[in-house]
């Protein structure tokens, strides 16, 4: 299955601690590189949420952030009476001391221990967060999956067109031969010293042998078979096709270099074109 690497996504689920949103965006990376921004109270987590993620995807920048909104734990509130009496003796005491000393009911709340909240269950706050995100994992990974399937399109277009190129070249072969041999024949009649029997089969040989693309041409085959093949699988395929850019990279440079003609040299060139349009759509491709 092609999945692409860039996508975003977002899920929400609400329960008794509030309404958890996620949102996950992702871009191209070689590895899996992961960025959570979580509430502090779900940053214990964390570790168990990397694990998940990990699960579910192999390559690509996350950034992932969890909000909380509408809290239903602020309802749960509750004043510590003790501490807050013991508090107000304190300041009578104080007061007595220091005339003009005021203390705000409202400070008197800011002290540590007189707000309290009722104890929150972890297993119940790690299920929904693990709802919220799982759901927005399918979402990224149903959208990966649809942009992968554009991507894998356009790779399988720009095959089709190596493929062609690759035959033509095949196709205009004998006829460079051909060429070769009167352009060699032409050089020799016009030496003028006598030319010793056998030298034009020698000659002719040996620049067929520095001319011979066969064996790039037969590995270009080669790579197409193996890219289409690689196309079908239901794993993350990125690196290898990653690999076989390379490999197209190097049997169009070698064709080029051992060029003796103006069509196998642009056929060359428009090689190489349609592998570097290949290789910056594989570089999206996880």
């Amino acid at each position: 299955m092609i999945r692409s690497m860039t996508a975003y996504a977002s899920a929400e689920t609400t329960g008794p601690a509030g309404t958890l949103g996620c949102e996950l965006r992702t871009v191209n990376h070689r590895y899996l590189e992961l960025s959570p921004r979580l509430p502090d109270d779900l940053r214990a987590f964390e570790s168990q949420l990397r694990e998940r993620v990990a699960s579910k995807l192999s390559r690509g920048k996350l950034d992932l952030t969890v909000r909380r909104t509408g809290d239903a734990r602020s309802e749960s509130l509750q004043v510590n009476r003790a501490l807050l009496g013991r508090l107000s003796e304190l300041n009578l005491d104080i007061a007595a001391l220091f005339p003009g000393l005021q203390v705000q009911f409202t400070e008197l709340l800011r002290f540590p221990g007189v707000m309290q909240q009722a104890e929150s269950d972890p297993e119940a706050q790690q299920a929904a967060l693990f709802d919220v995100l799982d759901r927005a994992l399918d979402a990224l990974t149903a959208t990966r999956e649809r942009e992968g399937a554009k991507l894998g399109e356009i790779l399988r277009e720009k095959l089709d067109g190596i493929e062609r190129v690759v035959a033509d070249v095949r196709g205009w072969m004998p006829e460079i031969r051909a060429a070769l041999r009167t352009r060699l024949e032409t050089r020799l009649a016009d030496l003028k010293q006598p030319v010793e029997p056998g030298r034009l089969e020698q000659e002719l040989v040996l620049q067929i042998t520095r001319t011979d693309v066969d064996e790039e041409l037969d590995r270009l085959s080669t790579h197409i078979a193996e890219t289409r093949r690689v196309l079908g699988l239901e794993e993350p395929i990125g690196r290898r096709l990653d690999f076989l850019m390379q490999e197209f990279n190097r049997e169009a440079n070698t064709l080029g270099s051992k060029s003796v003609d103006a069509r196998s040299t642009n056929a060359a060139v428009e090689l190489k074109v349609l592998i570097e349009q290949m290789r910056e759509q594989v570089q999206n491709i996880e």
